[in-house]
């Protein structure tokens, strides 16, 4: 027990000075092994089979298909389109962003690819339009935030292939949630537009959006292909990635022409880079994680949990798992391949809804990249809007708190995540 916390503990303070993921999981798995004595051939065995998962071959997919469509130009025709529908309002460009990553929530699935792609283009539209550097940072943040509940959704691919809960489930579990919050942030900015008197900037067109909207109409074939082919059983997440691919390549090469082969490779290039470092990492955190539970730390962690929670509530013992994920996610990028493994255990002593838990774990990677001291999405946004991570934070703290209030109603209201899936298998 102590050699495991000792791993722990040495994974965060390498990360705390700097040093990237995969070395900090990797050296902590190589000190929990060697120290507690188990045998060595475990870890390769362990991280092999943690990687053979049917359900990660669907993130590869997606996350290529996201990759095409940003180098394809699809952001911008969904900008635009956004900008039609709602660009009109008191503080129509904020408006703008959340629907945008909206938008690209249902193509990509993955707040940092929708930060990489929309942000780009909103942060500078809404300084030019005098937003604030900090706020515009602070809107494109938070609302990437939707992007991981929209399906598809890189978090939960991770959640499935680590707890083996069903995608698909997955997948729409988080549809609702995920419209809920960007529901939600669209009625904040209504209000605090009208309370800070942020200018409109022009009309309501119905011939802009009926010529953005046709401009962009193609581009919602892939939400309609993973969501429709899901909901009608016609192929598996798995195939839905696959699908995904081979439409954006089709809408980008052939149709909207904006991208070409030498494009098409670099967008190959980017892929398997980003999903070759996070496999490694899905594979050393399944042998953390066995390590970790071979040494009863899940079960350390249950009597600790009862302890703190009064009587037999269920809603208290998901607050201090929920606390807990959100506290690891201020250190950890990405939150669910490393985490869930250990806490797994728990999870199945206490009969927690693993379907319903996955909404929760992909709300705790959402507030963990908002939270010091990593916060990618301030880190992102940061760069973009050329000023600083602090100020971008507190900018942000209506919709931080925002966030808070969502997910202690997720917590309490389970059928948010649990009624849709269950009307549609």
């Amino acid at each position: 027990m102590i050699v495991s916390l000792a791993a722990i503990g040495m994974m965060l303070i390498l990360l705390v000075l700097g040093m990237p993921m995969v070395a900090a999981l990797l050296a902590a798995v190589s000190f929990n092994f060697v120290a507690g004595g188990q045998w060595g051939i475990m870890v390769p065995q362990t991280m092999v089979s943690g990687v053979s998962q049917f359900t990660l071959i669907a993130l590869p997919l997606f996350v290529l298909a996201g990759v095409i469509m940003n180098a394809g130009g699809i952001s911008g025709r969904l900008f635009d389109f956004a900008r039609a529908l709602v660009g009109w309002m008191r503080g129509g460009l904020a408006q703008v962003n959340v629907l945008t990553s909206m938008f690209f929530g249902g193509m990509i699935g993955s707040s940092t690819a929708d930060l990489a792609g929309s942000g780009s283009i909103l942060i500078p539209a809404m300084k030019r339009e005098g937003y604030s550097s900090e706020l515009a940072a602070s809107v494109s943040a938070s609302s990437s935030g939707i992007g991981p509940l929209i399906p598809p959704s890189s978090p939960m691919i991770l959640y499935s292939a680590v707890t083996g809960t069903s995608l698909g489930a997955l997948f729409i579990a988080g549809l609702i949630p995920g419209l809920l919050l960007g529901g939600a942030f669209m009625v904040a900015i209504a209000f605090l537009a009208r309370r800070r008197k942020w200018v409109r900037h022009g009309d309501l067109s119905l011939k802009e959006i009926a010529r953005t909207g046709s401009r962009a109409s193609l581009a919602f074939g892939t939400p309609l292909i993973i969501v429709g082919g899901l909901v009608l059983g016609v192929f598996t997440p798995s195939e839905g990635g696959a699908f995904a691919v081979v439409y954006a390549i089709l809408l980008s090469l052939f149709v909207y022409r904006t991208l070409d082969l030498r494009g098409l490779y670099r967008a190959f290039v980017a892929a398997l880079q980003m999903t070759g470092e996070l496999l490694i990492i899905v594979s050393l955190s399944f042998a953390l994680g066995a390590s970790l539970s071979s040494a009863q730390v899940p079960q350390a962690m249950a009597s600790l949990i009862d302890v703190f929670t009064p009587g037999d509530s269920m809603f208290a013992r998901l607050l201090i798992l929920m606390v807990l994920a959100i506290i690891a996610g201020m250190f950890l990028d990405p939150l669910i391949p490393v985490l869930v493994p250990v806490i797994l255990p728990t999870l199945i002593i206490y009969q927690v809804d693993l379907l319903h838990f996955g909404t929760l774990m992909v709300m705790a990677v959402v507030i963990g990249q908002l939270t010091p001291p990593l916060a990618i999405a301030l880190i992102i946004t940061s760069r973009i809007a050329e000023t600083d991570q602090l100020k971008i934070f507190f900018a942000n703290l209506p919709f931080f708190l925002l966030i808070i209030v969502f997910t202690l109603v997720l917590m309490a209201v389970p059928q948010l995540a649990t009624w849709l899936p269950a009307q549609v298998g």
